[in-house]
């Protein structure tokens, strides 16, 4: 299954065969598979070396996991990869089958592999466009991988490629600005509610991309507080130490509701987080102190109903948005122009790729010349208008034997004689000697 259809298409181009046509992802990202089940296949960082090793012993080798909010995904260049095994493995670590992965499992390979790890660097294929963490997150994996040996050749070399687009996308456009943006209008309306927020304590419910932009922008006021949260108590402890704050164990959030006078949950399930229980319980504890709340997850981690309690200040990325909003058409030119700068970099890149590939051909052909060369120069050793005659004559034998040959079985040759013309210009030379 691929999910290429909300992206730009990718230009057509001959490419040559070569390292690149190894390259593989497979994977379940945010518009193929429920955030549920994307918990279910997140591996965490501690466990990734033993994946990897999984990985190598199947076979799968040089190769990376990247795992994140919005998808995990494994990369591997390995030659004759086979998706199914990769699949098996995915299932393997999230206790499901195979089969009931099959239709929610993306998988590219070569150059729409390369174009896709452009893009989810660059946060282009975020959900939320321009989200700076993505590319950090790439790194890590990357570095991870590089540790045990797990990359090399043409995964290496398309991970820095995919690095210099990123890079140059940021610098040349204003595609970051948008989740920034959201952050300054989340911190105008907290501004608000609460006044000088050096006084306020901060919750993170979950450790989605935009909830944590959103709660580091929250500490550079100088918080009273913040804590962050989780379900699974190890991703709730690397979460404290990326952002560095407090960690709270999911059995207190009652209590830890009490306290926050600013709550941004960001888990993103299949189920609400916060109902009007949850908010209603935390107001009477707080005895009516205002909750500002904010839904950073999609989908939804919080009831609608939460919103007509009187004290909770609930806004989602939609709301905040709003705040924020300098026209669609300014957002659309920006992401065009950076999804132009991705292209630009990818067809380069596939460039450089195919010239490569050409390079053994070439070379073979300088061989298999410089023999000519040397065996009409022996029969000829003291006549060089004879030498020349026969080295022509010998250099056009194989490419016209060819011609008649495909002739013969029927064949058409205008492609064989359109490369011929390509290859030695005869088109140009004849209009040389027209003039």
């Amino acid at each position: 299954m691929a999910d290429s259809a909300s992206l730009p298409s990718c230009p057509s181009a001959a490419v040559a065969a070569s390292p690149l046509d190894d390259l593989l992802i497979v994977g379940v990202n945010h518009r193929t598979a429920s955030a549920d089940l994307r918990h279910r296949l997140y591996v965490e960082e501690e466990d990734q070396a033993s994946r990897l090793a999984e990985l190598a012993a199947s076979g799968v080798t040089p190769a990376l996991v990247i795992c994140t909010c919005d998808r995990v995904e494994i990369l591997t260049s390995a030659p004759a990869a086979d998706p199914a095994t990769l699949i098996a493995r995915l299932a393997d670590w999230g206790g499901a089958t195979a089969e009931s992965l099959s239709d929610l499992i993306a998988t590219r390979r070569g150059a729409v592999a390369v174009r896709h790890l452009f893009a989810v660097a660059a946060s282009l294929d975020s959900q939320i466009v321009g989200e700076p963490q993505i590319l950090g997150q790439v790194k890590s994996a990357h570095k991870r991988a590089a540790a045990v040996g797990q990359v090399s050749g043409i995964l290496e070399q398309s991970l820095q490629a995919a690095y210099a687009a990123a890079k140059r996308i940021r610098s040349e456009t204003d595609i970051g600005e948008r989740p920034v943006t959201l952050a300054a209008s989340a911190l105008q309306v907290a501004r608000q509610i609460h006044g000088d927020l050096r006084r306020c304590r901060a919750l993170l419910l979950g450790f989605g991309e935009m909830g944590e932009l959103l709660a580091e922008e929250l500490q550079l006021t100088g918080l009273a507080e913040l804590a962050v949260a989780h379900p699974v108590e190890r991703r709730a402890e690397r979460a404290a130490q990326r952002i560095g704050c407090h960690r709270r164990d999911w059995t207190e959030l009652p209590a830890a509701l009490a306290g926050a006078d600013i709550v941004i949950s960001a888990l993103g399930g299949s189920e609400y987080v916060l109902d009007r229980g949850h908010m209603a319980a935390a107001l009477k504890a707080r005895r009516r102190r205002p909750i500002f709340l904010v839904d950073a997850a999609i989908p939804g981690d919080v009831a609608p109903d939460v919103a007509e309690l009187d004290d909770v200040f609930l806004y989602d990325l939609h709301d905040l948005e709003g705040l924020a909003l300098r026209g669609k058409e300014e957002r659309e030119a920006v992401a065009g122009a950076a999804w132009s700068i991705l292209e630009a970099e990818l067809g380069a890149f596939l460039r450089q790729h195919a010239e490569r590939a050409a390079v053994p051909a070439v070379t073979a052909l300088r061989r298999r010349f410089e023999d000519l060369r040397v065996e009409v120069l022996r029969g000829a050793p003291n006549d060089s208008e004879e030498a020349t005659r026969l080295l022509i004559k010998r250099l056009l034998h194989d490419p016209s034997e060819a011609l008649r040959l495909a002739a013969a079985e029927g064949r058409n040759t205008a492609e064989l004689e359109a490369l011929l013309v390509r290859l030695f210009r005869l088109s140009e030379r004849e209009n040389e000697d027209k003039a």
